[in-house]
């Protein structure tokens, strides 16, 4: 029986497996997955049990019956849906205890280019009969850390959000809620709306980046077609291009927006504000 957490070669998956140590669980009982243990190493060296598993393959023979089970949403877009298929295939025939899987904020009627998959997967989770806790993370504020080197380079934070606001959180804050909840007892059957206390608009994402900066930086808001031109001229691929606007339209119509308290009330204290956030990211690029 284990903690077993998938992904935990990703930023993520890895952050979990920390906030577990922190919590007190042995080593010994965490199960960290991913295609490939040799990023695990250093996981290894501390106690913590390693194991291959890859969404493109079948599971079986690493998931044990009354393991506690979190799935760490895959990262290839458009395949999504299949390879968290093959892992709860994998985890009913187990027998694991129960499942927490990392979704989308309002994922069952977000309007977001990534929400069908998880929703998809969600329904897939419900028709699998094991017990279930679904974590719906909002934006992670680390997708906009890019964002500060081209602010610097550039002095504007370039997007086509009409002023939608962007509940977002630290990984490490949502990564936190999901070891409460696999650590914790009264979450099954649960759905989590998770995102950070304070929304922010890309006017406030660009007054933190100047503060850090110590230099004027301005948001430049422009309509999709233009962000979608600027965005190809910058030397954008086309898949990527279309993903961008496609975020910043749905971010417009407020869908990385929410008033939820979840995840504060999880972790048992505010989120990370924004500039707390961003003087991080500068200070890591200045040592």
């Amino acid at each position: 029986m284990a903690i077993v957490v998938t992904g935990a070669t990703g930023h993520f998956g890895r952050l979990v497996v920390e906030s577990l140590l922190e919590r007190g669980v042995p080593a010994g009982d965490i199960l960290a997955t991913g295609r490939s243990t040799e990023r695990l190493t250093e996981l290894q060296a501390r106690g913590v049990r390693t194991a291959v598993l890859d969404f493109d393959a079948p599971a079986d023979g690493v998931l044990s019956a009354g393991d506690v089970l979190l799935l760490v949403s895959a990262s290839e877009v458009g395949q999504r849906a299949r390879q968290h298929q093959n892992v709860i295939d994998a985890a009913v025939r187990a027998g694991v205890s129960t499942i927490a899987y990392t979704s989308l904020l309002d994922a069952a009627e977000s309007d977001l280019i990534l929400a069908p998959e998880h929703k998809v997967t969600e329904e897939a989770l419900q028709a699998s009969g094991l017990p279930v806790t679904i974590l719906r993370n909002g934006w992670y504020t680390e997708n906009f850390e890019p964002a500060l080197a081209q602010a610097q380079a550039t002095g504007a934070v370039l997007g086509s959000t009409a002023g939608g606001r962007i509940s977002a959180a630290p990984r490490a804050d949502f990564a936190e809620a999901a070891a409460v909840v696999l650590t914790t007892e009264g979450h099954q059957g649960k759905v989590y709306e998770l995102a950070g206390d304070n929304s922010f608009t890309l006017d406030d994402l660009a007054t933190a980046f100047a503060e850090v900066l110590n230099t004027e930086v301005s948001h430049r808001d422009v309509d999709a077609d233009t962000h979608r031109e600027m965005l190809t001229a910058a030397g954008l691929d086309e898949g990527l291009v279309g993903f961008l606007v496609a975020v910043d339209q749905s971010t417009a119509q407020g869908a990385l927006e929410s008033s939820s308290t979840d995840l504060s009330q999880l972790i048992g204290r505010p989120t990370e504000p924004l500039a707390t956030t961003v003087q991080g990211w500068s200070a890591s690029r200045a040592a």
